[in-house]
């Protein structure tokens, strides 16, 4: 028994912790910036123009997705495992930075494509392209190698730096509907600068040094990121496919409409428990290299808390909908509040899988965490499609809490086969 113990250290607690209230704060800053912009916004630009936006953004975070190429796992996990090897921690910098700067290229040259040929996109192609650069932020920063490195207290000071000194531009610089295509410039702007600071961060204080990758280094680390690549493509194309769908089954008001209940129901949703995954990820692949079981054991502890935190605050928080929709938007709109309610009841789904579905890759069956979501992504983009077709976007919200209690079923299934 004491030897169970001794495998969660006190400085395993006090790590985890740090990481955790460094990447809660960036978290709580990335949504508390929405809270404040959402409802000016709304009311300078309008709903349609916002949903434009909205729209654009889905398009790019394609874009955003295939340049992260499973990284922030696999890269993770690896600089977790070597930190102590300065030589192979460069080598996989360099590996990565190079790969995901080549799929940005890449991902540029399709857009271009894209806004040029695509009537759908070719009539607003500066609010695509100006979207862009978020894409080019998301190659720069290195997030994968400070949650790597346990060092996660550098992205949150970059990131609330620059938040501060983005939501200060928007409220000074967009003053009328014609601003509306300030909003992604600055949006890029924030993400492109955060990026160069991260980087300038990863050589300035641990000494990196980019050296140009040999193919056999580069192609081991497309090899190490392919099975969680998928995984995330499968992901996203139920879960970002959402308001693209929207956007092209109806117009940019509903669009709009759509995009607000999202958000809210992303902090709902993603704070604090996203940092609270990302702290503990790297911290239990430590664990569980040490023993199986305890590793296994702690992720259903922290599972059930984080059930138990949910089931006391959604239940109130399904009944103060309409105050949310208020906060959030400046107004009532009776859109958004039909579509946070069903939502609303998705959430409780994905909280109730997230440490559980992560632990199929603290366990090394990124091979079983990928059909998961190969499967979800196969059943739910036609069901996604079809209902936002027949039913809107109150067809979008049913179908995500369709595919989430899904993979729910599916994720117990797994882990009970893989424990043993």
């Amino acid at each position: 028994m004491r030897s169970k113990l001794k495998i969660i250290t006190a400085a395993d607690k006090k790590i985890v912790l740090g990481n955790f209230l460094s990447l809660s704060s960036i978290q709580g800053l990335s949504y508390l910036m929405p809270i404040l912009i959402l409802p000016y916004l709304i009311r300078v630009i309008g709903p349609e123009k916002f949903g434009l936006i909205a729209f654009a953004q889905a398009l790019v975070q394609y874009f955003v997705i295939l340049t992260d190429y499973g990284f922030n796992v696999s890269a993770t996990r690896e600089i977790a495992l070597c930190a102590s090897d300065k030589q192979k921690t460069c080598s996989i910098f360099s590996s990565v930075l190079t790969v995901k700067c080549i799929l940005s290229l890449i991902s540029f040259l399709a857009l271009l494509i894209i806004v040029s040929v695509v009537p759908r996109f070719k009539n607003d192609w500066l609010v695509y392209i100006f979207s862009f650069g978020a894409v080019i932020g998301n190659t720069l920063f290195p997030a994968w190698f400070f949650q790597g490195r346990e060092k996660m207290a550098y992205i949150a000071r970059i990131n609330i730096a620059g938040g501060v000194i983005y939501t200060a531009c928007i409220f000074f610089l967009i003053r009328k509907p014609a601003d509306y295509l300030l909003f992604p410039i600055l949006t890029s702007l924030f993400f492109i600068v955060t990026g160069i600071a991260g980087l300038y961060i990863s050589f300035k204080k641990f000494k990196l040094e980019f050296v140009f990758q040999e193919y056999g280094n580069i192609h081991k680390e497309l090899k190490a990121g392919w099975n969680i690549f998928i995984s995330v493509v499968a992901i996203n194309s139920y879960t970002a496919s959402r308001v693209f769908a929207v956007g092209l089954l109806t117009n940019n008001v509903i669009t709009g409409y759509y995009s607000i209940a999202e958000r809210i129901v992303g902090f709902i949703q993603g704070f604090p428990l996203g940092s609270l995954s990302q702290a503990v990820y790297p911290r239990l692949n430590k664990i569980f290299a040490r023993n199986r079981s305890r590793a296994l054991e702690l992720m259903r502890k922290i599972q059930n808390s984080v059930v138990i935190g949910y089931l006391l605050i959604l239940p109130i928080l399904f009944l103060k909908t309409p105050l949310l929709v208020r906060i959030a938007c400046g107004k009532y709109y009776p859109q958004v509040d039909i579509a946070l309610s069903l939502l609303m009841v998705s959430v409780f789904f994905v909280v109730a899988n997230a440490f559980r579905v992560q632990f199929l890759l603290v366990s090394g069956r990124s091979d079983l965490y990928s059909k998961l979501h190969i499967t979800a992504a196969l059943a739910g983009m036609p069901l996604i499609f079809i209902l936002t077709y027949y039913f809107s976007y109150i067809g979008t919200a049913l179908s995500t809490l369709i595919i989430e209690v899904g993979v729910v079923m599916a994720t117990f299934h797994l882990i009970k086969k893989t424990a043993g």
